[in-house]
């Protein structure tokens, strides 16, 4: 619980790190100040980029005592302002699954090899988040990249794919990975959002459930994709309130001990 006597202090800043091939990309890293040890994140940006808005959401775990890092995914297609650098990977068809399965498994490698990160001496502390295509990659991610012990997917499109959807950048559906999710998900959905569908959120969820994999997913009535991002038109903030408080209890229940 949040006091008034209680001391604060945050360190935030862009590093580098050793990503997909060990090729170098850039990052923004926030942690508390502090001994710790910390449980950690890893954040997965959204389609419209590496942005002002995922600064802030970095900060925000690290304001609740998580070590927080967010990777550059679109660090190879060139610099610009968010917005151009995300046109200019979405034109190009977005970033390869692999690749970015590459960079977060560098992220993840980073963060446990901090002196002050749990995960460094209890393999079972870092998490995995992300939202829109970054939900997505969260999914991918928890079934493909060893080390995850929690996942959150907020309203991840793509998970489920039509065989006519597949690309050469998104060659396999992430639901055909199910029987691989290696740690607890949850999954925060609009009822109103067409990327994911209520059907395909269902869909998901029977695999899940056919696995016998420990989820939890919760849908909002009258909130669509992107319910979270309140510099939009589609931000709720009943949900959204709702939605980061689910999100903090889940990964204090997964993770361990960040500020409550």
């Amino acid at each position: 619980m949040y006091r008034t006597d209680l001391y604060e202090g945050m360190l935030a800043e862009t590093i580098g790190l050793a990503g997909n091939g060990g090729e170098q990309i850039n990052a923004y890293f926030a942690r508390p100040l502090g001994a710790g040890p910390f449980p950690a994140i890893v954040l997965i940006h959204h389609m419209p980029g590496w942005d002002e808005l995922y600064r802030e959401f970095t900060r925000k775990f690290a304001h609740h005592g998580y070590l927080a890092l967010s990777p550059n995914l679109y660090y190879r297609v060139g610099h610009g302002t968010p917005e151009d650098v995300a046109a200019r990977a979405r034109a190009a068809g977005g970033v390869p699954d692999e690749q970015v399965m590459g960079d977060v498994a560098g992220a993840l490698r980073t963060l446990r090899a901090l002196p002050y990160c749990s995960g460094k001496v209890a393999e079972d502390t870092v998490g995995v988040f992300g939202t829109c295509s970054g939900g997505r990659h969260a999914v991918l991610a928890a079934c493909r990249v060893p080390g995850f012990a929690a996942a959150v997917d907020c309203w991840g499109g793509r998970v489920v794919m039509a065989p006519d959807e597949l690309t050469p950048n998104q060659p396999v559906a992430p639901i055909e990975y199910t029987a691989d999710l290696a740690c607890p998900l949850l999954g925060l959905f609009g009822e109103e959002d067409r990327s994911p569908t209520l059907q395909q959120v269902e869909q998901h969820e029977n695999a899940l459930r056919q696995h016998g994999k420990t989820y939890e997913f919760y849908r909002y009535p009258q909130a669509g994709h992107g319910f979270f991002y309140y510099d939009r038109p589609n931000y709720r903030q009943g949900p959204a309130m709702d939605g980061w408080q689910k999100v903090f209890d889940f990964l204090q229940k997964h993770l361990g001990a960040g500020a409550e």
